[in-house]
């Protein structure tokens, strides 16, 4: 049975949680923590204010009339270019080009690590530094080249090209977790799976992939964060018909004729941050695990 703290001890310890030190720590937290959310604040609050205040100047005042007009105005009527049919039409692009693009870049990424992590094949780490490779060069180099050979093909600013580009993209890093992780698994796991009767295909599916949930997690935040959050391979390979959010959001800015409605575009620009605004809320904590649970142990 544990023996009871002296209360002068209890005293002395919660005295000792806020040292100088502590509270100058939490101080300047607290500052980075302002100073980082204080775009996000601004726009906030100028997309709930009608244009008559916003002209006052007040920048970082709460709005005296709350309105939701700049945020339909946003979402159903704005000019994207030469339609004005609001922002709407971006977003169901991006939804469409990002989720065929998360599920393939990922699967291609965890049979790639899945491959160099156990079945190594011969010039197993030259190919694995060549995706590698692929991860830190820019989209600018490839870009040039990836036009020429989508259009070779009949595939360029069309869906299927856009999300292409994107699995091709995201497949070095996807490979890099998928890989880490699956060495992080015991060898002896695979070599019973192999004992069994197990091949390829059966131990990826039904052993290395219903264990691969917490970097599966880590994956998905990244790609849609990534390719949601995307403007140069949007602009360059999705056509004129599958144009992302982020594309029509510069449209909205910069097609501005007459005056510039300032709780418009700070409505148009949340709505197009809201998704990934959204799974970092929502699944924040598994991407934690996901990291803590292999993503990058080699």
């Amino acid at each position: 049975m544990p023996r009871p703290v002296p209360a002068a001890a209890a005293t002395a310890r919660r005295r000792s949680r806020w040292r100088p030190a502590r509270l100058g720590l939490y101080a300047f937290l607290l500052v980075c923590a302002a100073f980082f959310l204080m775009p996000l604040y601004v726009m906030l609050v100028t997309s709930f204010k009608p244009m008559e205040e916003i002209r006052l100047g007040n920048l970082f005042s709460l709005p005296v009339k709350v309105t939701l007009e700049p945020w339909a105005h946003a979402w159903l009527t704005v000019c994207t270019g030469l339609q004005c049919e609001g922002i709407r039409g971006g977003f169901w692009n991006s939804v469409a080009i990002v989720l065929p693009s998360t599920v393939l870049s990922i699967l291609v990424g965890a049979i790639n690590g899945y491959a160099l992590s156990f079945w190594k094949p011969r010039f197993a780490n030259a190919l694995f530094g060549v995706l590698l490779l692929g991860a830190f060069v820019p989209y600018q180099v490839m870009m040039f080249p990836l036009v020429r050979a989508f259009a070779a093909m009949s595939i360029f600013g069309t869906l299927p090209g856009i999300v292409l580009i994107h699995t091709i993209f995201g497949m070095p890093i996807m490979t890099l977790l998928f890989r880490n992780y699956y060495s992080s698994v015991p060898e002896e796991l695979f070599k019973a799976a192999r004992i069994d009767g197990g091949g390829f295909w059966r131990i990826f599916f039904q052993l290395m992939l219903p264990m691969s949930v917490p970097i599966v997690i880590v994956a998905v935040i990244m790609q849609v964060t990534n390719i949601w959050n995307d403007f140069l391979l949007g602009l360059v390979f999705a056509g004129r018909e599958h144009l992302p959010m982020t594309v029509q959001l510069n449209n909205v800015i910069n097609t501005t004729t007459g005056e510039r409605l300032y709780n418009v575009n700070m409505a148009a620009t949340l709505l197009t941050s809201l998704v990934p605004l959204f799974i970092y809320l929502v699944s924040g904590r598994w991407f934690v695990r996901g990291i803590a649970a292999g993503a990058v142990k080699g």
